[in-house]
């Protein structure tokens, strides 16, 4: 069922003085059968934004599939006030209500918190200022770094350093703590960034930050305080299950693709080389005997720059397994190739040399495929420390404000 969202006309920019305006801000809250909190959180919030912080917020309370009062009490806080406003998704998923809610947003950052309010209050401003004035582009509350004050459960605290780490560890990511609820996006970012989000749960929050600091986006962290929720639903294990399986996707996406991409360009390279070479060599010798020599050397060529700048393997380790993966390649290729051109003297007794470059090029095309298969599974470090996003050094990472 499509989403129904309700909010109001985009934001008034209000003016200050003749050259600057108060940058519109949109907080959204999810939430999940949270009838008996919700109404006092989106008061107590609403009551913090009448203070002087230097920008225009409003609330959107994003439900998606509550059962109880929850929905009911949202559509009357947004009647009753006009800064406060009510997105309805049938389907869960706080990825999914953050998703909806900030593409379909005007404003000039976009935010989200918990409806715990677990986070201090008095750091919205500031979390806000990081993205207005600091050049942020992501600014995130951090209860992991050494200025938070973190009141939790020894479990908690303990589930949260472990993931984090893990993180840093697979990953090589920038910051300290992907899941604390108190995130703020610039507008004109979440709108480009969110839909190269795949995840609508709980992993949402750590997709989103990979993904910034994989198209070039500025992260910045900022202390908070924060007191954890004793009522809180959230199913650990369950979460935790999901988030190990989002980390083993973005790892896998990571080394797969920058892998495919050099294996691609060595291989534009060597099937030039070995077009090139065909085709001189098929002028003096015949077609078998060209496929060969053309093989032979843009095979080795190629294997040895695969290990290099594919899989980032250097020195002699593991060369004599990357080259006996090449010979075995060479033979398969040979096989494939030389099928391929008896195939196309079955059609033609005096064939031309261009359709016997391109039945060649076809059986190459699918050797080529063989060749990545065996050089991945014998010509890489069991450990693959060599190469991979293991290997990449984390992005910088802005000053962590105070």
């Amino acid at each position: 069922m499509d989403p129904t969202v309700v909010v109001p006309p985009p934001h008034r920019r209000v003016a200050r003085r003749r050259d600057t305006a108060i940058p519109a801000v949109d907080i959204v809250i999810p939430v999940l059968n949270e009838a008996a909190t919700l109404g006092h959180s989106v008061r107590r919030l609403r009551a913090h934004l009448a203070g002087q912080l230097g920008f225009s917020g409003r609330i959107i309370i994003a439900d998606n599939g509550s059962t109880d009062a929850t929905l009911k009490i949202a559509a009357g806080l947004a009647e009753l006030f006009d800064n406060v406003s009510v997105l309805h998704l049938s389907a869960r998923g706080r990825g999914r209500a953050l998703r909806t809610a900030w593409l379909a947003s005007t404003a000039d950052v976009v935010a989200y918190m918990d409806v715990d309010l677990s986070t201090d209050l008095a750091q919205l401003a500031p979390l806000v200022r990081l993205i207005t004035r600091g050049g942020a582009d992501l600014a995130i509350g951090s209860r992991l770094l050494k200025e938070s004050r973190v009141t939790r459960g020894p479990r908690r605290e303990v589930i949260s350093r472990s993931y984090n780490r893990l993180l840093r560890i697979v990953l090589r990511v920038g910051f300290h703590d992907a899941q604390c609820g108190f995130k703020a996006v610039r507008g004109e970012v979440a709108r480009r960034l969110v839909p190269f989000v795949e995840d609508n749960a709980w992993f949402f929050d750590t997709e989103l930050l990979v993904r910034a600091e994989q198209h070039g986006y500025t992260v910045a962290e900022l202390p908070v305080s924060w007191t954890d929720d004793p009522d809180s639903r959230v199913a650990i294990l369950k979460t935790a299950w999901l988030d190990l399986r989002g980390i083993a996707r973005l790892r896998t996406e990571g080394i797969a693709g920058r892998r495919l991409a050099r294996f691609a360009g060595v291989g534009v390279a060597s099937t030039l080389l070995y077009s090139g070479m065909f085709a001189g060599l098929a002028h003096v010798t015949t077609a078998v005997v060209a496929n060969a020599i053309a093989l032979v050397l843009s095979t080795g060529v190629n294997t040895e720059a695969n290990r290099l700048f594919t899989f980032g393997v250097r020195g002699g380790e593991r060369r004599m397994a990357a080259h006996l993966t090449g010979v075995a390649s060479l033979l398969c290729a040979l096989l494939m190739t030389t099928g391929a051109l008896g195939v196309v003297h079955l059609i033609s007794q005096r064939p031309a040399i261009a359709a016997e470059v391109a039945a060649t090029l076809l059986a190459t095309a699918l050797a080529t495929v063989i060749r990545y298969l065996l050089l991945q599974r014998y010509a890489v470090p069991t450990d693959d420390h060599s190469g991979g996003a293991a290997a990449a050094s984390p992005p910088p990472s802005m000053p962590l404000a105070a």
